[in-house]
C-alpha cells in the first residue's frame, strides 16, 4: 500500500475525517470492506459511510443484522482469509453483544494459528449528548486488558484520519474508539504525516507547562486544555499530554513529563474504578514514585451509569471548571 501524504490544509470535521480515512483507504485497498448494521443505504447512524454505496458497491458496504457476535466472527473468518473488514458498531455499548468473538476469537487468533486478523471495530463512544446509560459509555479498559488488541482513540481530526488508515493497514485487530461529542464540532486539519502500516504506542505532549502534567484522550484532551487555559492565569502552567494511542502504550514521554512537573492528573470520561487511569497511575509509581510531591490524581467519571439527563450528566462528566479546581488542590497539598 502507497503511503498517501493528505494535502487538505483546511480545517476539517472530525466526523468528516474518519469518512474521509475510510474512503480513502477503500480507494486504495480493494481488500476494505465495511461492514455494520445499516450502513449501505442508510450510511450507518451517524451517516459517516453516506454515499459509499453508490461508489464501491454492495459487496465492499454490506449491511449486518443487529447481531455483533455473528459480525465480529464473520470479520474475523474473512481478516483471516485476506480481506481487511472495518466494522461499525453503532454505539460502542453494543460491543458486548460481540465480547467473546473479539477477546477470545479475534484476539487471540495470531498465537494460535499464525494467522493475522487485520480488523477494526469503529466504537462511536462516550457521553455529553444524553443518550442515557446503553449510549454513552467508555469502554476503552475492557480492550486494553486484553493482549493481542490495540486501542485507539484519537482526540483531534488529524489523528482521527491518520490513525483510522493506519488501523486499517495494521495485521492486528484494532479497537477504534470516536467520541460521538467531538464529531461534529471537533475541526482541525488532517495531519501531513505518512501513513503508517502499524499502529504504535502516541505520547504527544499537546500544551507545555512546567507546574503540572495532565494525561488525557478524546474529548479529555480538549476539556485539559480548557483547563489548562484558564490556570494559565493564575501562574498554574499545565502540561498537557494527549494519548491518541492507548494500547501499545508509549510510557516514555509521559515518565519524562512528571520528571519535570512533579504533579500529575489523569483525566477520562470513563468510570474511575478500573478505568485506564489506575494503569497509569500504578506505571508512575513504578517509574516515578520518588519525582513526585503529590499523589499521583484521578479526575474522572463516578461509578454510575450515564442519566438521559443533560444536566445530570454534565454533572458526572470531568468539566472544565471541576479540572481548575482539582489541579489546584494538587498543587498545594
Amino acid at each position: 500500500m502507497p503511503n498517501e501524504v493528505p494535502t487538505q490544509e483546511q480545517n476539517t470535521l472530525y466526523i468528516d475525517a474518519i469518512s474521509q480515512a475510510l474512503q480513502d483507504e477503500m480507494r486504495a485497498d480493494e481488500t476494505v470492506v465495511l461492514m455494520g448494521q445499516d450502513i449501505a443505504d442508510h450510511g450507518g447512524a451517524f451517516k459517516i459511510t453516506r454515499g459509499f454505496l453508490d461508489e464501491f458497491g454492495d459487496q465492499r458496504v454490506r449491511n449486518t443484522p443487529i447481531a455483533e457476535s455473528g459480525t465480529i466472527g464473520i470479520a474475523t473468518g474473512a481478516a483471516m482469509l485476506g480481506m481487511r473488514p472495518v466494522i461499525e458498531m453503532q454505539f460502542a455499548d453494543f460491543i458486548s453483544c460481540g465480547f467473546n468473538q473479539l477477546v477470545n476469537v479475534a484476539a487471540k487468533m495470531f498465537w494460535r494459528t499464525e494467522r493475522a486478523v487485520p480488523v477494526v471495530i469503529r466504537l462511536p463512544s462516550g457521553g455529553g449528548v444524553g443518550a442515557g446509560a446503553f449510549h454513552s459509555q467508555n469502554i476503552e479498559s475492557w480492550f486494553i486488558h486484553t493482549p493481542g488488541l490495540k486501542v485507539v482513540s484519537p482526540a483531534f481530526s488529524g489523528d482521527a484520519y491518520r490513525l483510522l488508515r493506519s488501523a486499517i493497514r495494521d495485521p492486528n485487530p484494532v479497537l477504534y474508539f470516536e467520541h460521538k461529542f467531538l464529531y461534529r464540532r471537533e475541526q482541525s486539519p488532517l495531519s501531513e504525516a505518512p501513513i503508517s502500516n502499524h499502529i504504535q504506542g502516541e505520547a504527544r505532549v499537546v500544551r507545555r507547562g512546567s507546574s503540572i502534567t495532565t494525561i488525557s484522550w478524546g474529548w479529555m484532551t480538549h476539556k485539559a486544555l480548557e483547563a489548562a487555559q484558564t490556570l494559565s492565569g493564575e501562574g498554574i502552567e499545565v502540561e498537557v499530554i494527549d494519548l491518541p494511542v492507548l494500547s501499545p502504550l508509549d510510557l516514555q514521554p509521559i515518565i519524562e513529563s512528571v520528571r519535570q512537573t512533579q504533579h500529575v492528573a489523569i483525566i477520562h470520561e470513563a468510570t474511575i474504578t478500573g478505568g485506564f487511569g489506575a494503569e497509569l497511575a500504578a506505571r508512575l509509581c513504578d517509574d516515578n514514585i520518588w519525582d513526585l510531591d503529590a499523589p499521583v490524581r484521578r479526575i474522572a467519571y463516578p461509578d454510575s451509569p450515564a442519566p438521559f439527563h443533560k444536566s445530570l450528566e454534565a454533572d458526572r462528566i470531568p468539566s472544565s471548571e471541576r479540572i481548575c479546581s482539582e489541579l489546584r488542590q494538587l498543587i498545594s497539598d
